[in-house]
């Protein structure tokens, strides 16, 4: 049984990846509001900031296996409405978030025969999108990050991998997602056809905490229904 942190287990990514992993790994979770999920989840939970509370008062597991961080944002606006505030508050919440809970809980992953980071760039990272020129530039920040500590920390057992989704149905998309004539047009911009779905993207971060990833490690692996990689 893995020791988890998974930070953002309160809604999307983060909720469907804690559902998959609560019943076969020990499982702590951070976020800032609780689930409304009816069925109480099965980990410990803490309803902190990540980027303003104190975490020291959490018994993270001395020795750690794997970490997640799953919060993000959606701030599409026209390049001139992009204020400097818009642009930091998409970085503080995409990559400083990140670098604070990685650095922190560097010495227990370290003592894991081998750990493993997922974390979250976009597909809007990728290829240039109209509208996206903030959460664009803080989710190439995290393939950046992600490529740099996977180089770095190798030799020491720990993988760091990236998943680049493209729109997908969660809470943060419900604005995008609010009427069955904006998901048919987004679902149509996709070679496949459809929009994505948190628990597809959850089996990815399980199987990349998990020994069948062993090999795996400085990826950014798309799941974005083909709109990275193809025209048709």
């Amino acid at each position: 049984m893995k020791n988890i942190v998974i930070i953002g287990c309160g809604s999307g990514i983060g909720l469907a990846t804690t559902k998959e992993l609560q019943h076969s790994h020990h499982v702590l979770g951070i976020s800032r509001s609780k689930t409304s999920e009816s069925e109480p989840l099965n980990i410990q939970f803490f309803e902190k900031n990540i980027l303003q509370d104190n975490l020291d008062d959490i018994p993270f597991p001395d020795v750690l296996d794997g970490l997640v961080y799953a919060p993000g944002s959606i701030n599409l606006k026209p390049f001139n409405r992009l204020t400097e505030e818009d642009f930091k508050n998409d970085f503080e919440i995409n990559v400083l978030g990140a670098i604070k809970i990685i650095q922190k809980l560097l010495p227990n992953l370290k003592k894991s025969e081998s750990a493993s980071v997922v974390l979250f760039s976009s597909v809007a990272a990728k290829i240039g999108m109209p509208f996206h020129a903030s959460i664009a530039s803080s989710k190439a920040a995290i393939e950046g990050l992600t490529k740099s500590l996977a180089a770095e920390f190798a030799a020491q057992k720990i993988r760091i991998n990236a998943i680049a989704p493209s729109l997908t149905d969660t809470k943060l998309a419900a604005q995008l997602l609010s009427s069955e004539e904006r998901r048919e047009t987004s679902a149509k911009r996709h070679p496949l056809q459809k929009i994505g779905n948190a628990e597809e993207i959850a089996k990815m971060v399980v199987f990349l905490l998990s020994d069948s990833s062993s090999w795996i490690t400085g990826q950014i692996i798309g799941i974005d229904g083909g709109i990275g990689s193809l025209k048709i």
